[in-house]
């Protein structure tokens, strides 16, 4: 229950102190932004059994029929509607209201935290309603202009070039040297400036040098091929002809046998 209430109810979407790092003009709007929310719209459900009047009324979210006496919710701020007890929950997250408290916006209830981001953006960072006039835009998410730095270095990527990681954004420089992939070819690791060819789970440069077939050389980006023992091959002829000649060795060789493993 606690973890629910600090999810639905972030306590520094209301609370300047939990927010230290503040100006004086983002305190500010949090304070009024709070006040508002909690006159506009904040409730509290009512757990009781459907009065006489109400009987045969549709239930607010899933529109079955609610009998005289059924348990019920009703929501004070939006008039003589009633809610199967399972159906009261965020409009948009779709989780139960715990303790039954609610907000209201045109018709619809909502969590806390999902009220709040109707108006606001949320710092995919800090996880902090965004009160600056400028923030940063990425990935379908929001981020305090200071809070868009690399997860490893924290170097500032504003107008910087990045690539994401576990959800969160990393400079090419920490990417290429603790997250790259090695090339199943020549083992250099496949940079983010880099186009990068897949199969069966293993990785390759999709430059023509990198993926080809490993007996005749031939380019196989778009190409159809065949794989065997871990090497890639233009075709089943090409795949025979090297275990006819598996006991000698060619470039190929030297390079698929000195690439790291999938595990490096």
């Amino acid at each position: 229950r606690a973890r629910a209430l600090l999810q639905q109810l972030p306590p520094q979407d209301c609370d300047e102190r939990y927010c230290p790092d503040l100006a004086e003009e983002e305190r500010w709007q949090l304070r009024a932004f709070s006040a508002r929310r909690r006159r506009e719209a904040l409730g509290q459900g009512l757990a009781c059994p459907v009065p006489g009047p109400c009987h045969g009324c549709p239930c607010k979210k899933c529109g079955r029929r609610l009998n005289k006496g059924d348990p019920g919710i009703s929501a004070s701020r939006l008039g003589d509607q009633f809610w199967h007890p399972s159906c009261f929950s965020c409009h948009f997250c779709h989780q139960p209201l715990v303790d039954l408290i609610y907000f209201q916006q045109d018709g619809r209830i909502y969590c806390g935290r999902h009220h709040a981001e109707l108006f606001r953006p949320r710092c995919a960072s800090c996880d902090q309603l965004i009160f600056m006039e400028e923030c940063i835009e990425a990935e379908g998410r929001r981020w305090h202009l200071e809070h868009f730095c690399c997860l490893e270095c924290e170097v500032p990527l504003r107008g910087q070039r990045y690539v994401m990681k576990s959800g969160r954004p990393c400079c090419c420089g920490c990417f290429e040297s603790l997250f790259a992939e090695p090339c199943q070819a020549c083992g250099d690791p496949i940079g983010a400036d880099s186009k990068e060819a897949t199969h069966q789970g293993l990785h390759w440069h999709a430059r023509a040098a990198c993926f080809c077939c490993s007996l005749c050389r031939k380019p196989l980006h778009g190409q159809p091929l065949t794989s065997r023992r871990g090497r890639l091959f233009c075709s089943e002829t090409c795949s025979l002809g090297q275990d006819a000649s598996s006991t000698a060795s060619d470039s190929s060789d030297s390079a698929f046998a000195s690439a790291p493993s999938p595990d490096s």
